[in-house]
């Protein structure tokens, strides 16, 4: 009789949420922020979220990082509880802004958690250096964040995330604040760091292009309660120029989601 083996057996997801709910109260009554969601992250994925204001997708996230706590349902990063991947620093987080501590450089910034978390400076040296390498920021790590423009700052912020070099890479809308064109920039900087490091990547997003042109799965959701109402997966390839943006292929995926951004108004509140 054949034994399965542990290489027979499928690959266990790195993030896996089962009819996930999450109920705030509030003096005004309760607010429904994530209703039966239901989503699968296998490794190396790049999963963007994207839907209007309030959907959830935030709170979603949050929740993967053990930064809210669902009311209802099961959710797992890498096979156990939030709280327990966030104790074994399976992920790094990239807020909305920098969040960089203006009194230190570039490279104290990144340095910070290092510390935190106990490395010897010169673990922690070497970690700096390899991170501004793959941000693009050699050179910079005696700066101050001052110094730095808006997209240099929040690549500092991804580097400071990458330090202890986490599996996970989860994004709130680190670009959101950029002009147009820095933010072209750093989506293709985004998408090499990818390539080069293998991690698997959760990023928040409204822009329709910027999930279509980043992502291998596009979640997309609806108004509060946030629900999924779309999980696109996308058959462009890895590599991926930014004049892929005008492929029938690339224009065919904006419309599913755009598609599945309308379907997501016709829920009954």
């Amino acid at each position: 009789m054949e034994t399965v083996t542990e290489r027979d057996s499928p690959p266990m997801p790195v993030i896996e949420a089962r009819g996930l709910n999450l109920t705030f109260s509030t003096a005004d009554g309760p607010v429904h922020a994530l209703k039966d969601v239901d989503l699968v992250i296998g490794k190396g994925d790049f999963v963007s979220f994207i839907g209007p204001s309030g959907c959830g997708k935030t709170t979603f996230l949050r929740c993967i990082a053990a930064l809210e706590q669902p009311t209802g349902g099961s959710l797992t990063v890498n096979g156990m509880s939030p709280e327990a991947a966030r104790q074994a620093r399976a992920y790094g987080y990239v807020f909305q802004a920098a969040g960089l501590y203006p009194w230190r450089t570039i490279a104290g910034n990144i340095r910070l958690p290092l510390e935190i978390m106990g490395f010897a400076r010169a673990e922690q040296d070497a970690r700096i250096d390899r991170v501004l390498k793959l941000v693009d920021l050699d050179g910079f790590g005696k700066k101050f964040p001052w110094q730095l423009s808006g997209g240099m700052q929040q690549r500092a912020s991804i580097a400071r995330a990458l330090a202890f070099d986490a599996e996970i890479l989860l994004m709130d809308e680190p670009f959101g604040a950029l002009d147009e064109i820095v933010r072209d920039r750093l989506n293709e900087e985004l998408l090499k760091l990818w390539d080069q490091t293998g991690k698997t990547i959760g990023f928040v997003t409204h822009s329709i292009p910027e999930a279509v042109y980043l992502s291998t799965k596009i979640v997309v959701m609806s108004p509060r309660p946030g629900r999924i109402t779309d999980v696109i997966e996308s058959t462009l390839p890895r590599k991926r120029p930014l004049d892929i943006r005008d492929s029938a292929e690339f224009l065919a995926i904006a419309h599913r989601v755009r598609e599945g951004l309308r379907a997501g108004h016709a829920y009954d509140e």
